[in-house]
């Protein structure tokens, strides 16, 4: 696997755009297309909440009814939720545009909203938008770039990823671009994720694939712990590789298992690094879990807890808060054989061991915890299973931000 400067204009055949269209920000890009100059097959995941966005109603029926997907129209500024039959209308009507702008069926058009719930879409903005995307349209770097900017709301940078892979003699490109700095707590599967690659891969493999590296990537994930309306990840594959059909069960499949799940763990973790007022990445790994259930409910635990979150924003080695989200994660185990250690760029300190604070110095440890990716790594001495969680510190700016959110 090699790793390449890209996003979703990566792998061959897709082009994107990114306008500047006046949904809600002004001065500020806010609508991007994904295109596909072939047909796609689509896998995806969405939000768990039992309120769902318009936009996760329209794309959980094409990529489940429609035999294929060609485009995504995605806007930011207005999530699309919470609006009724009308808010439903106005995903049709966008992915009617698209497909007359783009010169495809309708249903093969795919819908994606972020930022303020509520809000009804000003769709004649939204269909000069799409207008102005389908002329703008590109493959280049430049352009998958403007996509990735086009869709962020309070993000302060735009999050692309991508990668190549060999199969059988042929060049294999995965690209992926998200949104995410707020409401961040995906269990799908306010969180976009778009995947593109040129594979010749089927729709059920690639569903599989999917689905099951999320549990491990995106769902490992949480900024503030509110899962969102809208959160979605879309992936799409377009066979203009040209490599032999990816089967199941075969080396060509754990090629592409591992570039997918390069992209989306790189995707996911800029997100967390990027959460509201974040100030550093704060990354749990649980190691000697009796279960990978186990390992997942107690990593993301200690992420999830904002006492520890504050803490880690003022460099506090305070293990007490991590030992008291470890227990009331709902796993099992015994706190006087567990061992904590602090891990970042300026070293390694074990904290806890033997149910009691370990020998180790308050400045070290604060030191360690300095640095803008810090991680919490956990041994439970209880078997084999590991999984890594990730989010941020809790900070003042967090509060300025939601405070005042809307306006």
């Amino acid at each position: 696997m090699e790793i390449i400067t890209g996003g979703v204009t990566a792998a061959k055949g897709f082009e994107a755009a990114g306008v500047e269209a006046g949904i809600k920000y002004q001065n500020r890009k806010d609508m991007a297309l994904i295109y596909s100059k072939r047909p796609c097959v689509l896998a995806g995941t969405f939000t768990s909440n039992v309120v769902k966005a318009a936009p996760v109603l329209w794309d959980k029926h094409v990529v489940e009814d429609a035999p294929f997907g060609q485009a995504v129209v995605i806007n930011a500024g207005i999530a699309n939720a919470c609006t009724g039959k009308e808010g439903y209308g106005y995903c049709e009507r966008t992915a009617a545009r698209g497909g007359e702008a783009l010169g495809i069926p309708g249903e093969a058009v795919l819908v994606a909203s972020t930022g303020v719930i509520g809000m009804q879409l000003p769709i004649e903005k939204i269909e000069a938008g799409i207008d102005e995307l389908a002329r703008a349209k590109a493959d280049t770097i430049a352009a998958g770039t403007m996509a990735a900017e086009a869709i962020m709301t309070t993000d302060t940078r735009s999050k692309q990823a991508a990668v190549e892979i060999d199969i059988k003699g042929k060049k294999v490109t995965l690209g992926g671009m998200c949104k995410g700095s707020g409401m961040i707590h995906p269990n799908m599967c306010t969180m976009l994720a778009f995947v593109t690659t040129d594979a010749v891969i089927s729709k059920e493999l690639l569903t599989k694939a999917v689905k099951e590296d999320v549990k491990d990537t995106f769902n490992m994930v949480s900024v503030d712990g509110d899962t969102s309306t809208n959160d979605t990840l879309l992936v799409m594959a377009n066979g203009m590789a040209e490599n032999p059909e990816i089967e199941e069960g075969t080396p060509e499949f754990d090629a592409f298992l591992e570039a997918l799940h390069y992209i989306n763990e790189t995707l996911a973790k800029m997100m967390a690094g990027d959460g509201e007022g974040a100030t550093a990445l704060f990354e749990t790994k649980v190691i000697g879990a009796a279960t990978k259930e186990d390992a997942r409910r107690l990593s993301k635990s200690v992420i999830c807890s904002s006492l520890t979150k504050a803490a880690i924003y003022g460099h506090d080695a305070n293990w007490g808060r991590i030992l008291c989200a470890l227990g009331y994660s709902g796993a099992s185990f015994d706190p006087e054989k567990i061992e904590l250690f602090f891990e970042s760029k300026s070293g390694r300190i074990q904290i806890y061991k033997d149910g009691v604070a370990a020998d180790y110095s308050e400045e070290e440890a604060s030191r360690i915890l300095s640095d803008p990716e810090v991680r919490v790594l956990v041994d439970m001495k209880m078997g084999t299973e590991t999984a890594t969680a990730w989010g941020c510190d809790l900070t003042y700016d967090y509060v300025k931000i939601n405070a005042d959110y809307r306006s």
